[in-house]
């Protein structure tokens, strides 16, 4: 449970006079609108696209009408936050606004419109290796990484081995849940897999052209120069492989509203060309996505790279810094930790290093943490690894067994870290003294 003194970004954007909008995946405690938000469509059921079921606006539950032809969520996302632009347009001209929009795309399932899908149906016939390969040859000619192409890894397949493995009853022959080698694999399993791929591309397709609604939708208020625009994803692709909610009709259209698809390891490790592993990891695949941001009035940089280390811990300090808010140290008398995220806008204006003491993870109970240009990571009941990702971002050359002493100091910053957090937890959790 949040404690009582973590405000969400809108409840300190409100002391600069920002009016708060929330639209789409609301994976957070407690209510949307409680959380400081003046409107929010929150979707609390990503089991399906194709239903309104488990949406709220402003905190008040949406009964799905008898019909929802028609409906889909990537849409009813896009549409909230256009009408709330329209709406902030037409009330509060003079005021500045914060607008939140988390498409649930592409988390699986696996479901999209027809016409999307048909843009890429045929489009991944030649395989992951295939598509690795090509996607790293473009990142090398954009200039994008100093890094190699990490090897596959063939016996590493989905995280949850029990659901994967329930899974593969429901589908059958086709499903493979290991990144095998794309000729061994018969026509029909290559077939199943990059119908799923294309229905993960169409997925992003359709947000992208959402998006391009929402832009457009900026232009037209004409608040487009001057409004940041920040895009990230949450991790890298899923190699999940899992039958929820709704269940899985085989016989079904793959990507439509009775199907329940997953992406699996083999296309997911193309989509995270070119680092390992997968969403569930700390290794690059799983925590490494791109930022972007696009600020005409303020920034003036074009096209640039940056290549500072940031986190989603640095939104809030990056933002309250451009908004004008300095975060107070308590609320309702209670004192507020100091925040551990960094302000980025140095690095809007170049390509500087941003200082910090550390970033740290823990999933599922992997772990790790990075300090400068060393990372150490361990998966689950695994010894840590040691990596340098100045020279090696895909993380190949495992340094541990070279330099021990580097991995005793890395390994206390990371046991530091989990201690207070533990403690800080710890004093808000019931029964707690």
């Amino acid at each position: 449970v949040r404690q009582s003194w973590a405000r969400l970004l809108p409840d300190y954007l409100k002391a600069a006079g920002y009016r708060s909008y929330m639209s789409g995946k609301w994976h957070i405690d407690g209510k949307v609108n409680a959380a400081g938000f003046d409107r929010s469509l929150s979707m609390n059921n990503p089991g399906n696209y194709f239903t309104s079921r488990g949406t709220a606006r402003d905190d008040v539950s949406v009964r799905p009408p008898a019909d929802e032809k028609g409906y889909y969520a990537t849409v009813a996302t896009a549409d909230h936050a256009v009408e709330c632009l329209k709406d902030h347009a037409a009330t509060f001209a003079g005021k500045p606004f914060f607008s939140y929009v988390a498409f649930h795309a592409p988390h699986f399932p696996l479901q999209a419109l027809p016409e999307d899908i048909a843009r890429y149906r045929d489009r991944y016939l030649a395989g992951w290796e295939a598509l690795r390969a090509a996607r790293f040859a473009k990142q090398k000619e954009m200039g994008l990484l100093n890094a190699t192409l990490s090897s596959l890894e063939p016996n590493q397949g989905p995280p949850n081995a029990a659901a994967a493995a329930a899974a593969l009853k429901i589908y059958g022959p086709d499903e493979v849940t290991l990144p095998l080698p794309w000729d061994s694999l018969t026509d029909e399993q290559r077939r199943f897999q990059a119908t799923k791929m294309a229905i993960h591309a169409a997925l992003v397709d359709r947000m992208d052209r959402e998006i391009g609604r929402i832009i457009a939708e900026l232009k037209a208020m004409g608040a487009f120069e001057n409004t940041l625009i920040l895009f990230a994803s949450d991790n890298g692709a899923s190699a999940e492989i899992m039958v929820r909610d709704g269940g899985h009709d085989p016989k079904a259209d793959p990507g439509s509203a009775a199907t329940y698809l997953c992406l699996g390891p083999g296309f997911s490790s193309a989509c995270n060309t070119p680092f390992r592993r997968h969403k569930t990891w700390v290794h690059e695949g799983g925590i490494s996505t791109p930022l972007i941001a696009h600020w005409p009035a303020g920034i003036t940089a074009k096209n640039e790279l940056r290549h500072t280390p940031a986190h989603f811990i640095d939104m809030m300090p990056t933002l309250l810094q451009l908004a004008g808010v300095e975060k107070p140290g308590e609320w309702k008398g209670e004192p507020i930790p100091a925040a551990p995220g960094k302000s980025l806008v140095p690095a809007f204006a170049r390509d500087v290093t941003i200082a910090r003491d550390s970033l740290w993870w823990m999933h599922e109970n992997h772990r790790a943490v990075r300090v400068g240009d060393w990372k150490l990571i361990a998966d689950t009941g695994k010894p840590w690894e040691l990596y340098d990702l100045a020279t090696d971002r895909a993380e190949q050359n495992n340094l541990a067994s070279a330099q021990p002493d580097k991995v005793k100091e890395l390994e206390a910053v990371w046991q530091r870290q989990c201690d207070e957090f533990t403690e800080l937890a710890t004093k808000t959790m019931p029964g707690a003294k």
